[in-house]
């Protein structure tokens, strides 16, 4: 079945260039792994389909009901056959690797570059939460393939030069008749002796072997931008494996694991913590310092009358957004101690306190303790957080 190109950038069959070209830019704006990790495939759809549809002769294969990039067999127009058909019949019976009449099916792909590009790699790094906010430029050490410096990427030794296969002649595949149900059909594979390439290095370089790249351990910087958290990555172009042959290198992607706080606990850009605040300053009200998690001081205001579990909100006073740098806020959980120990001037204080309080002891009401912050409401909370 062939691809539906204009349902993956999410157009009509009719759309106009300048279409496609809006849809594809969206598309590649919300996939882009650097704002979306985890999309990396997808986003390669988006980028083929947009290829494919901004090319005028293979958008025409496309509105003909055939597919530009398939292989012989698998959706094309070659042999005269599209969407598989008979190629799916032969690949049933034969396996793999496509099988034809002559030169018919899977025949006429000629040999493969033995440049070919680099895979991308992926480090990870841990971060404090201070590195987190702040942004950091950490330096990693990265085992990949680097291109050798010997034959720079050629993989022949010295002067001497890759030579024609004799196996397949240089056509980087081998033909073979096959006996089936539907008689001798002649099948197609891949060179086993040059692996599709068409040529061999008789005299392959002594340091790489002939890959044209060799493994290395190398040190290098990364900018860790500011509000990153767990699951991100940082994508480094070019910085990842060397291709075979010398081919140009994959990325890098740096991921970020985000160690726990041991005040501050993180969602999102938001932050929250706890604060101990004396009974005597909760019935009276005050002012405290707490330092943010950029090392700035900021004054919490305590209301008079202030309750255990009240929350404090300070605006911008969060983590960082990573794309904008707007500030989320910080969430001041308010914990009322009473103290355990009191000394005779406290105790005699404290009991006039009491004297003069015209405050009764009841039962709290179902309605009362189901209320926000009150008892049923705590303790629903906590057990939903386990």
């Amino acid at each position: 079945m062939a691809t539906d190109y204009y349902g993956l950038l999410g157009v009509a069959k009719g759309a106009t260039d300048q279409e496609i070209k809006r849809a594809y830019r969206k598309k590649a704006r919300e996939l882009h792994p650097d704002v979306n990790p985890g999309e990396e495939d997808r986003f390669k759809e988006v980028t083929t389909a947009y290829e494919v549809l901004s090319d005028p002769e293979k958008r025409r294969i496309v509105d003909a009901g055939g597919d530009p990039l398939a292989g012989p067999g698998q959706g094309g127009f070659a042999g005269g056959f599209g969407g598989g058909g008979l190629g799916d019949v032969f690949e049933a019976f034969f396996g793999g690797g496509g099988g034809g009449f002559g030169g018919g099916f899977g025949a006429g792909r000629g040999p493969r570059s033995r440049v070919q590009p680099g895979e991308p790699a992926l480090v990870g790094v841990e971060l404090d939460l201070e590195e987190c906010a702040a942004g950091v430029n950490k330096e990693l050490t990265v085992d990949t393939a680097i291109l050798c410096e010997v034959c720079k990427g050629a993989g022949t030794n010295g002067d001497s030069k890759p030579v024609s296969c004799d196996t397949c002649h240089g056509a980087g595949e081998i033909q073979a008749v096959q006996r089936s149900l539907l008689g001798q059909v002649m099948t197609v594979r891949e060179c086993p002796t040059c692996h599709g390439v068409g040529e061999i290095i008789p005299d392959p370089c002594r340091k790489c072997g002939g890959e044209g790249r060799v493994r290395s351990r190398r040190t290098m910087t990364v900018r860790i931008p500011a509000g990153i958290e767990s699951g991100m990555r940082v994508r480094l172009a070019g910085q990842g494996e060397v291709g075979l042959g010398g081919g140009p290198a994959g990325d890098l992607y740096v991921e970020i694991t985000e160690r726990p706080h041991e005040v501050f606990i993180r969602d999102k850009d938001d932050l929250h913590c706890t604060l101990r605040v004396p009974i005597v300053d909760a019935a009276l009200g005050g002012t405290f310092d707490v330092q943010t998690i950029l090392g700035d001081a900021v004054t919490v205001t305590i209301d008079a009358g202030t309750q255990p579990g009240q929350v404090v909100k300070l605006r911008g006073q969060g983590m960082p957004h990573v794309n904008t740098g707007v500030r989320g806020n910080l969430h001041v959980h308010l914990d009322v101690t009473v103290p355990t120990k009191l000394d005779s001037a406290q105790t005699e204080a404290l009991k006039k306190f009491r004297d003069a309080s015209d405050d009764s002891i009841d039962l709290v009401t179902t309605a009362a303790a189901a209320a926000p912050g009150g008892l049923f409401s705590r303790l629903r909370n906590a057990f939903a957080g386990r």
